[in-house]
């Protein structure tokens, strides 16, 4: 199945945002983290969903054309559909807090697919020897608030979610800016 790309954007292409995203959404973890990644996230204010990252930075969205998409598709669809649960709250050393996906390893598959097909466009701009799949919480925020949302998320847990689907999403640092720009099924099961 091909990828559903999304009416394009009516901007001029000196004005399309500057970044784009893979990513999974996760929507059933909204309720849960919604509030708390408001206030404790910088990209839940630019617009980005609760998620677990697939690849970031993506290809420039001036440079993202049916051919970028199709290969990204491709890439996709080599990892089949599953159903995923996030049971626990982890840390990165004390300024970001998350979920931790099961089956981890179905992340990480998708993300190694994605990222063997767009070599150049390392996770993270390869600022990380490791890439762990994650559903942020908060990140920067102060310890004691990311603590306390550490506690309130604990009670919402486990949450599970089908992967159906990765999303391209383009944006930039302005608030509400992210969007989907095209959705990309994983493989049948």
């Amino acid at each position: 199945m091909p990828p559903t790309q999304l009416p394009p954007t009516q901007l001029p292409p000196t004005r399309l945002p500057p970044e784009s995203a893979v990513i999974v959404p996760v929507p059933e973890a909204e309720p849960a983290v919604g509030h708390l990644r408001s206030r404790l996230d910088p990209a839940a204010a630019e617009g980005v969903p609760a998620h677990v990252t697939v690849l970031y930075p993506f290809v420039p969205p001036a440079l993202i054309d049916a051919r970028v998409l199709a290969k990204a598709g491709e890439a996709v669809r080599t990892v089949p559909s599953f159903r995923a649960r996030f049971t626990s709250v982890e840390w990165f050393g004390d300024q970001v807090v998350w979920l931790s996906p099961e089956p981890a390893r179905a992340f990480a598959e998708l993300i190694i697919a994605v990222c063997e097909r767009f070599p150049e466009y390392p996770p993270y701009g390869g600022v990380h020897a490791e890439v762990v799949p994650h559903l942020t919480v908060g990140d920067g925020a102060p310890t004691a608030e990311l603590r306390r949302a550490a506690e309130l998320v604990r009670g919402h847990l486990p949450i599970s979610t089908e992967v159906a689907t990765a999303h391209v999403i383009c944006g930039s640092s302005e608030p509400g800016s992210w969007h989907t720009i095209a959705e990309l099924p994983l493989g049948r099961r």
